[in-house]
């Protein structure tokens, strides 16, 4: 079982883009929408965000079901944020009072989780993870880092199959989950025996890459280039997030 990198692969001008430039771009891009609490601003960040994604020509149907999975996280903010926060009174329901405060901030974090999500979908996902990992190291992260990083995507569906591989005897077992303590006895242990396998699995893979001489460094074959695209690109990436911050700090009286 791999896991599947379904817009890694693709011929648009996103594609082919140096991956250092994407993670460059995408992580200056999400620190300022981050820290941004201007609803134009979101809104033009929001726009620049789906371009980028309609140039790299990107699944739609898939994107909007990550996208899905995403906000049914904010879903949850949604139920509380608006109720929570002191304010001017909005609208009242089932003798909870809403807030016009409360409101705008689930608006604005609605806005900026969805504005990076697409933003990472486009720049990111539209490398493999191997080509991200050469980047990282190419721009100087550190190499501990960058191994988690790699050995985190690389093992993660080991880990599932034994957890589906746990399940599994469980229900030969004729385990049925109820609300009782039997129940709770026997998830926390399948917790703990995947803990527990899982750390046995990363022992084994270490002393196999002892074996075979691993020094704590992975020797990068791969050698990147800037072209003209990735440079224009960048420069005006860099440029319009630059403005950003110029309208979003400097205030209004001085523009």
């Amino acid at each position: 079982m791999n896991i599947v990198e379904p817009f890694a692969y693709g011929d648009s001008f996103v594609h082919r883009l140096d991956p250092r430039v994407k993670i460059i771009t995408v992580s200056l891009f999400s620190i300022v929408v981050a820290l941004t609490y201007e609803l134009d601003i979101l809104f033009v960040s929001a726009v620049t965000a789906l371009v980028i994604l309609a140039t790299a020509r990107l699944s739609i149907k898939k994107v909007f079901w990550r996208l899905v999975m995403v906000n049914g996280f904010i879903l949850v903010l949604w139920l509380f944020l608006p109720f929570t926060m002191p304010g001017k009174p909005l609208f009242t329901l089932f003798g909870l009072e809403a807030t016009v405060e409360g409101v705008d901030y689930a608006v604005l974090i609605t806005i900026k989780s969805n504005t990076i999500v697409i933003a990472c979908i486009a720049l990111l996902s539209t490398c493999s993870v191997f080509k991200l990992v050469h980047a990282l190291h190419y721009l100087y992260v550190p190499d501990k880092l960058v191994h988690i990083f790699f050995f985190t995507y690389r093992y993660i569906h080991v880990i599932n199959l034994e957890y589906v591989r746990l399940t599994n005897a469980m229900k030969v077992r004729c385990f049925i989950p109820r609300n009782n303590l039997h129940t709770y006895k026997s998830l926390a242990y399948l917790i703990g025996m995947l803990i527990l396998k899982s750390y046995e699995r990363s022992r084994r893979i270490y002393n196999a890459m002892l074996c075979r001489g691993f020094k704590g460094k992975f020797y990068i074959l791969e050698r990147y280039e800037f072209h003209a695209s990735d440079w224009l690109f960048g420069i005006i990436s860099l440029l319009f997030i630059a403005g950003l911050v110029v309208i979003q700090w400097i205030p209004a009286k001085l523009l």
